[in-house]
């Protein structure tokens, strides 16, 4: 029987922080395979974005800004790289030029990690890369319970006519039954809109909408406790946009929104997804072209870490 191998992130004692591998967290790039449980993928795509383009070097600033990370949560107790087989596998080869033929490279691209009972943690990108991953669950998991971090609700039913774009995934996730509307999140929304019932839509879908607003000046521990009550042992996908942050914090993304979370609030909601049967997630919408701190990047490559803490195989000391 062969023994599973459990890679760890190269040290800041083996290699200085600055040198090493370009991969999350200087993991090891390992090819797609059943050994492992978890990959880190990144998918660089921002043809699909409204505003402020960029997202497409996300992945890759992303990877080099969690040097940082070491692999205890101390916060935490979590202890991911000696419960799980972890590693880089890669970027989706996208089509740079046709985002009808980039969301069907995505989707083929996940039913292969899936294939494999690989858990994938996505590095956008822009968020209409959600819709070809979640597409790619649903054929394993079925309808699945989300939560969504953003500040917009991503519900519109076109942009410029088109049918995908980075506001309009989670319309088409409901629509084609991919994901369990009652059993959807979307917290952090806000900021001004076209249509006073902009989240009424979200809301007819059986979605649970948690605006911006009634999160301002206090923990979302117990919000995060009524959810996991709420959302039950099916499986979920995290979904965050790092516009769901303040841009006081993030400020390197395409559609900033003021009033938003805060960085505290942030690892709030993901580390209070902890119990839940978690099948995947991503981080998406960073633009480093406007980060000029690195500081989204570095509050992204967090995120992702402590989503990786809150997968139900992880064991915490």
């Amino acid at each position: 029987m062969q023994t599973k191998k459990y890679y760890q992130p190269l040290s800041g004692n083996e290699m200085p922080r600055f040198a090493g591998s370009g991969t999350f967290m200087r993991l090891p790039a390992v090819a797609l395979s059943k050994d492992l449980d978890v990959g880190f993928v990144g998918v660089p795509v921002d043809i699909a974005t409204s505003n402020r383009p960029g997202a497409r070097f996300g992945p890759k600033e992303i990877r080099d800004e969690s040097r940082m990370l070491r692999p205890f949560n101390v916060s935490t107790g979590a202890d991911p790289f000696n419960s799980l087989s972890i590693a880089d596998i890669g970027d989706v080869p996208i089509n740079t030029f046709n985002l009808e033929k980039t969301i069907e490279i995505i989707e083929q691209h996940y039913d292969n990690i899936l294939a494999h009972d690989v858990i994938p943690l996505t590095i956008g990108g822009d968020h209409s890369i959600t819709l070809p991953i979640l597409r790619a669950i649903h054929k394993k998991h079925g309808p699945v319970g989300v939560i969504h971090v953003d500040a917009h609700a991503d519900t519109n039913d076109h942009m410029f006519g088109e049918k995908i774009a980075h506001g309009t995934p989670f319309r088409r996730a409901f629509e084609e039954g991919l994901i369990d509307g009652k059993r959807v999140v979307q917290i952090g929304l806000r900021g001004t809109g076209y249509d006073p019932d902009e989240y009424c839509w979200s809301q007819a879908q059986g979605a649970r909408v948690v605006q911006a607003e009634e999160c301002w000046y206090k923990s979302l521990a117990p919000l995060m406790a009524e959810i996991r009550e709420s959302i039950g042992d099916g499986p979920v996908y995290i979904s965050f946009d790092i516009d769901g942050l303040d841009p006081a914090y993030a400020p390197g993304t395409g559609t900033a929104e003021v009033g938003g979370l805060t960085v505290h609030q942030g690892l709030e909601i993901v580390r209070g997804c902890k119990g839940m049967n978690i099948i995947g997630g991503d981080l998406v919408e960073v633009s480093p072209p406007y980060d000029v701190s690195k500081n989204t990047s570095v509050v992204a490559a967090n995120l992702l870490y402590e989503m990786l803490c809150v997968l139900p195989q992880v064991n915490y000391r």
